[in-house]
């Protein structure tokens, strides 16, 4: 009534949600998972040597695989849940096929049809 209008600073309303944004975090955060279970999988089957990721590698190092490996995964599906909620939708899209082509999928191929 008095006063300045403020203009509406923060995200859409829940009615004007990306259908493509939220199917991109659920892809992300899938990719994230599958790459945390081949990942434990892998190290436990082939050694640590295996994991390319140097900080994955230096987290299970300090905290073990399992705790290492899951530290990794729940920080990277943390940031793809800020990205998702600052409405940078392709780049979670974008960081989803890119794990799954660079992550999952190798690990796919190394345990289950090289092996």
């Amino acid at each position: 009534m008095y006063g300045i209008q403020v203009q509406n600073l923060g995200n859409q309303p829940l009615s004007g949600r990306s259908r493509f944004g939220d199917v991109a975090l659920v892809v992300f955060l899938i990719a994230q998972a599958c790459d945390g279970v081949l990942t434990y999988v892998g190290v436990s089957t082939f050694g640590p040597a295996i994991e390319g990721n140097p900080i994955v590698g230096w987290l299970m190092a300090g905290l073990g695989c399992g705790a290492g490996v899951t530290t990794a995964k729940l920080i990277a599906g943390l940031f793809g849940v800020l990205l998702h909620l600052s409405d940078v939708h392709k780049a979670v899209a974008a960081l989803a096929g890119f794990y799954l082509i660079v992550a999952v999928v190798p690990w796919i191929a190394v345990l289950f049809l090289w092996s």
